[in-house]
This record gives structure tokens, sequence and C-alpha cells, in this order.
């Protein structure tokens, strides 16, 4: 199955910068629309220098809304870096952690980010067929 749409997203950091200036926490607010009629809360953390087009991040999310009309939620998992400038991004349904009629929910969502800044998800999914 597959969902897409827009989203947008808050980002704040969380903590003392002034620490390590090249590690990062911050906490995410986002409101996903399309598809996807939802909220996501989570935190990231990360790593690196973007100024030098490099770093990592890691993030887990918690999605609570509807997709495609099934209520409930699931977990996102993010993994990503960047070299050069150019990113890798890994976002993954943590299995087992759909709820409602979500539950058994599994797959990957991507993220674009289009020149002007606006964000939009386009989402890869499956549900067990009981539900």
């Amino acid at each position: 199955m597959h969902a897409s749409g827009p989203f947008e997203v808050k980002v704040t950091p969380v903590g003392d910068a002034s620490v390590d200036p090249t590690l990062g926490r911050m906490t995410l607010d986002k409101r996903y629309h399309g598809d996807l009629e939802a909220t996501g809360q989570g935190q990231m953390l990360t790593a690196g220098s973007p100024a030098k087009g490099a770093g990592g991040y890691v993030a887990i999310e918690k999605v609570s809304g509807t997709l495609n009309g099934r209520a409930g939620s699931f977990v996102l998992q993010h993994s990503g870096t960047m070299a050069n400038n150019t990113p890798q991004l890994t976002i993954t349904v943590v299995p087992e952690s759909g709820t409602g009629q979500l539950e058994g929910i599994a797959g990957k969502l991507a993220i674009k980010i289009s020149p002007d800044g606006k964000h939009s998800y386009d989402f890869e999914y499956t549900l067990p067929t009981h539900i």
C-alpha cells in the first residue's frame, strides 16, 4: 500500500549546545497531511558539521492519527547520514509498534524536501489482511 502528502516539522534544540557543538539533541513536532492525517512526536540525536556538509542523526518518532482511513499509531525509526552534502536516509516502522487499526503495520517512509524547503513524504507499507 502507498500513502503520500505534505508535512510540516518543528525541530527544537534541547540542552546546552556549548557542551559540545558537534553533538545535538532535539525534539520533533510534525503534522502530516494527505493520505496520512496525523501528528508525529519524537526525539533526535545529531552529530557532525552541517557547515562541512557532513553528519549523522538518529531519531524515534511516534505517529498518531489516520492512515488511508485507518485509525491508530505506530513508531518510526530514523537513521541518516550526510557526506559531501549528499544525504542518505532510512526511515522504517518499528516492528510490532502499530496500534488500533494499524496493528501489524510494516514499511518504509521517504522524505522529500523541495528547493523552497517544503517537506513531503512517500510511505510504502503493508498491513495484515485480517484487520
